[in-house]
């Protein structure tokens, strides 16, 4: 009854074995030696000139969401061109769901573009 779980068992024995095993001898074999300077978080070689809790601008995340809405939007459209090109002429409901979703998009990028998101200044 569980003979075909045999094979599965094993697998997953040897990976948990393997893990442990390379792990050890990491531990083991390493020759790693802690300092002050190897202690310090690592800051691209610069020294630390603040706490790393500090407070971004509200644009950052601004920026950060309008990124993502407009990259959704050419992920979504580029497969969807090419599927909707390869579809018989019948399919008006496909068009009528990315006109939607292309006005959702269109009300958010207006949105964006009143408020003055999308200067740098």
């Amino acid at each position: 009854m569980l003979q075909p779980y045999v094979p599965l068992l094993v697998l997953t024995l040897f990976v948990v074995a393997n893990a442990i095993i390379m792990i050890g001898l990491s531990l083991v074999l390493s020759t790693y030696r802690r300092t002050a300077v190897k202690d310090q978080p690592y800051e691209s070689g610069m020294p630390v000139l603040e706490d790393s809790r500090g407070r971004f601008s509200v644009k950052f995340y601004l920026v950060a969401m309008l990124f993502i809405v407009f990259d959704i939007e050419v992920v979504f459209m580029v497969p969807w061109a090419v599927a909707f090109r390869q579809l018989p002429a019948e399919s008006g409901h496909l068009l009528a769901a990315m006109g939607f979703f292309l006005a959702v998009l269109t009300v958010g990028f207006v949105y964006a573009w009143k408020r003055r998101a999308l200067e740098w200044a």
